[in-house]
C-alpha cells in the first residue's frame, strides 16, 4: 500500500514517515477505545487517522468498523452482567431488538458499498456533523425524556433507522441507541449502555462480514486499530469510575466539530 507518493524518494526515507503513521495510529486507536468504553465516540479518532494513512475514506470507513468489532466483542464480555440483567427485564424485547440491528446493519452496508468512492468523500464531512450534533445532544434528550415517550414498535422502527446508519457510517449510534432506550422508558443506566454494546456489537458483526467479503477491509492497519481499540477499552472499564464522562464527552465533541471543519476544508 502506498502511503506516501514521490518518486525520487529512497526505501529509507520512507521508513521514518511510515513509522511515524504507525505511531499515530495505534495512539489513536489506543485513546478510541479507551473512549468507548468511557463515553462513546471512539470512531472519530480512528476513521481520520486512517485516511491519513492513506486509506480512501469509503474503505477507511470500512476498515474503521471492522477494527472495533473485536473491542465491542471483549467490552461485550466484560459487561455481561447487565446484558443477563436485560435479558431478564420482560419489558425488553431483546431477541426482535438484536434481529433488528443485525439485519438493518447489512442494508447500510450494503448501501455504503454501492455508494461511488467520490460522492461518499463528499457525504463524510456531514456525516461526521451529524454524529457530533447527536453526540453532543445526547444528554439533552435524556434529561428530557419524560417530555417523550415511544412505545415498543417505535423503539423498533427507529432502532432499524439507527442499525442501517451504523451499518453505513456508524458515529454517533451509541448516544442514539441510549436516547432511544431512554425514551422507551429505561432508566437504568448500566442496563442500558449493556444493551447498547449488545446492539452496536451485532450491527458490527453484520457490517463487518459484508466489508470483508466485498473486499474493502485493509487488514494491515484494520488489525493494529483493533489491537490497540481492545487494550483502550479494558483501560477504559478500568478507569470509568475514575474519569468523569462529561470530560470524555466534552472531549469527543470538541474532535467531532474539528473534524467537521477539517474534512469540509480539505481539498479532494
Amino acid at each position: 500500500m502506498k502511503i506516501f507518493q514521490s518518486a525520487s524518494c529512497s526505501t529509507h526515507s520512507l521508513e521514518k514517515p511510515e513509522f511515524m503513521i504507525f505511531v499515530v495510529v495505534a495512539a489513536a486507536s489506543f485513546a478510541a477505545g479507551f473512549i468507548n468504553a468511557v463515553a462513546g465516540g471512539g470512531s472519530f479518532l480512528t476513521f481520520p487517522v486512517l485516511v491519513a494513512a492513506g486509506l480512501p475514506s469509503l474503505a477507511a470507513n470500512a476498515s474503521n468498523t471492522v477494527a472495533h468489532f473485536p473491542a465491542q466483542v471483549a467490552t461485550g464480555f466484560a459487561a455481561r452482567d447487565g446484558l443477563a440483567k436485560a435479558q431478564a427485564d420482560h419489558g425488553i424485547n431483546i431477541a426482535i431488538l438484536a434481529a433488528i440491528s443485525f439485519f438493518g446493519a447489512i442494508l447500510g452496508g450494503l448501501l455504503l458499498l454501492l455508494t461511488p468512492q467520490a460522492v461518499f468523500s463528499q457525504l463524510v464531512p456531514w456525516l461526521i456533523l451529524f454524529a457530533t450534533v447527536v453526540f453532543a445532544c445526547g444528554n439533552f434528550f435524556i434529561a428530557d425524556a419524560k417530555k417523550f415517550h415511544l412505545n415498543a414498535t417505535g423503539v423498533f422502527i427507529a432502532q432499524g433507522l439507527v442499525a442501517i446508519y451504523g451499518g453505513y457510517f456508524g458515529g454517533g449510534i451509541g448516544i442514539l441507541m441510549l436516547a432511544l432506550l431512554t425514551l422507551f422508558g429505561l432508566r437504568d443506566l448500566w442496563l442500558m449502555n449493556s444493551v447498547k454494546i449488545l446492539l452496536s456489537g451485532l450491527m458490527n458483526a453484520s457490517a463487518t462480514a459484508t466489508f470483508a467479503l466485498a473486499g474493502v477491509v485493509h487488514w494491515r492497519w484494520t488489525a493494529l486499530v483493533a489491537i490497540c481499540a481492545i487494550a483502550g477499552g479494558y483501560t477504559g472499564l478500568h478507569a470509568a469510575r475514575r474519569v468523569k464522562p462529561v470530560v470524555m464527552k466534552g472531549f469527543v465533541t470538541a474532535t467531532g466539530l474539528a473534524l467537521t471543519v477539517y474534512f469540509f476544508v480539505r481539498p479532494a
